[in-house]
């Protein structure tokens, strides 16, 4: 059977929440407040598409392609990146929400955050390597194995990576960050 295939076209302000959004491929798409809370986007096909101002709030993503995609000023609570089609993911967010997400043993080589809430998000076995991340909020979010060499957290916040469970190779910080790398030591850090 032949997919739907969807080229170059805008979407506005619609609700697939309701009636879903026809799957298939979508290539160099612009969605823009539109509502994707709860829909069921398995095995969609998404390439060099943009989102911008939508709610995906628990939305499901098995096996889907996320393909030089950019996600600006979205809501993505919940989400699990973790199941997505593992080729080719490359993602980037800017001024999103992204708590609770999951992006247990994703590769994130390059990927962007840009002024984003990651509040209780999973980093548990990612590759985050040479990650651009600036000005997030990474309030309870879980960094276990993860491999943050070469990336610059110097304008985040909130965050509490051990260093002795990752690896921080080359990676950056600000003087007044070192207290999210001692945590666990129960250190008292004074200015």
């Amino acid at each position: 059977m032949i997919r739907p295939y969807f080229d170059e076209q805008d979407f506005l302000g619609t609700d697939f929440s309701q009636d879903g959004l026809e799957q298939g491929e979508y290539e160099n798409c612009r969605f823009t407040n539109c509502l994707f809370a709860g829909t069921n986007l398995s095995a969609f096909s998404f390439v060099e598409c943009q989102f911008i101002n939508c709610d995906f709030s628990n939305a499901r993503l098995s096996h889907t392609v996320f393909q030089d995609v950019h996600f600006k000023e979205c809501k993505l609570l919940g989400l699990q990146f973790n199941e997505c089609h593992p080729l080719f993911f490359t993602v980037s967010f800017d001024q999103c929400q992204l708590r609770l997400a999951s992006f247990y043993k994703r590769k994130l080589k390059n990927c962007s955050f840009l002024n984003c809430e990651l509040h209780e998000a999973d980093f548990t076995e990612a590759n985050l390597q040479k990650g651009t991340f600036d000005h997030c909020d990474f309030s309870h979010a879980v960094f276990d194995r993860t491999n943050l060499t070469k990336v610059d957290l110097s304008s985040c916040y909130h965050f509490n990576i051990d260093p002795n469970t990752n690896t921080i190779t080359k990676a950056c910080f600000a003087p007044d960050q070192l207290i999210g790398l001692l945590r666990k030591y129960q250190i008292t850090v004074k200015p």
